[in-house]
């Protein structure tokens, strides 16, 4: 019965998958040795894209399934999670209670403009309540006010993402040994290593969180996991959302020699760390190595 409401939820929100798998033409120093591919996860749908999808595809099938009409999630002026969801929830009729961190009443962003036109309500949070955002005793105020409400957490990651990351896998139909993606709430590579497959994983991270990103992903897990995986901090370019001329220069090259776009936030410090692991010979030759895009473009 599940599967006939996630079927349809997918038809509803107009979601294409599987995401094609494409080689990657690339002539940076190193790329000769290796057998390159990436993942079109930016193709799923315009504003669900990549693994914005991948992360809310149970807990939305789950709320359709159950009659949920109220959801509350947790974001940035500037979240492509909350943008993605804001979308679908207009789409399923289910009202969205989007707890922002920052006051933008005066000057909404562009992403906050999109949810107040979806009929989203915009909750305004100060930062030391924003930090506290995953605190039973802050989150209980909530449940309390809104009893009936589905609690998202900020970025997807949750134990429901999980399995829909984890179905990445399901989609390939080549072998590949090395898994690429960026990191920014863990849910992602938790739903990568949760699967168990017989693939290195990598992360990118994309803030400054050198153990915080391990403990997110870890914390994501059910159960312990054999499968080999590491975070690589030394290609967030100065912090989230933060951008050097290199990271740039990087993305549109991607654009120019690809034929795709990539955003420096997220896709765009996993291709600019790929072009300095190549250099490096980071990977064994002969590899095969799959960029997975995550999306986050705005289109």
């Amino acid at each position: 019965m599940k599967q006939q409401y996630e079927s349809l939820l997918e038809q509803k929100l107009g979601i294409c998958t599987p995401s094609p798998v494409q080689p990657l033409h690339l002539d940076w120093p190193g790329s000769d040795r290796l057998h390159l591919f990436v993942k079109r996860d930016d193709l799923i749908h315009p504003i669900i894209s990549g693994n914005k999808w991948r992360k809310l595809k149970y807990a939305l099938s789950d709320a359709v399934h159950d009659g949920v009409n109220e959801v509350i999630s947790f974001g940035g002026g500037h979240s492509n999670h909350l943008h993605a969801l804001g979308y679908a929830c207009m789409k399923l009729g289910i009202q969205l209670r989007a707890m922002v961190r920052g006051d933008y009443r005066e000057h909404l962003t562009p992403t906050l403009t999109d949810l107040q036109n979806w009929g989203a309500q915009l909750h305004f949070l100060s930062k030391a309540e924003y930090q506290q955002r995953s605190d039973p005793a802050f989150l209980h105020k909530y449940h309390h006010q809104y009893p009936d409400a589905l609690l998202i957490p900020e970025g997807g990651s949750q134990q429901q993402a999980l399995a829909g990351v984890a179905e990445i896998y399901a989609e390939l139909t080549q072998q590949v040994d090395v898994i690429m993606t960026p990191v920014g709430s863990g849910g992602t590579l938790a739903g990568l290593i949760h699967a168990n497959a017989a693939v290195e994983l990598v992360g990118v991270g994309v803030l400054k969180g050198e153990g915080y990103l391990e403990q997110l992903v870890t914390d994501l897990l059910p159960q312990p996991s054999h499968q080999r995986w590491q975070i690589l901090h030394r290609f967030h370019c100065g912090g989230y959302a933060k951008a050097t001329p290199d990271l740039l220069r990087c993305c549109e090259d991607v654009k120019q020699q690809c034929g795709f776009q990539v955003e420096p936030v997220y896709s765009g410090k996993l291709f600019f760390a790929l072009a300095q692991l190549l250099k490096e010979n980071y990977f064994s030759a002969g590899s095969r190595i799959l960029i997975l895009h995550t999306g986050g473009l705005r289109q």
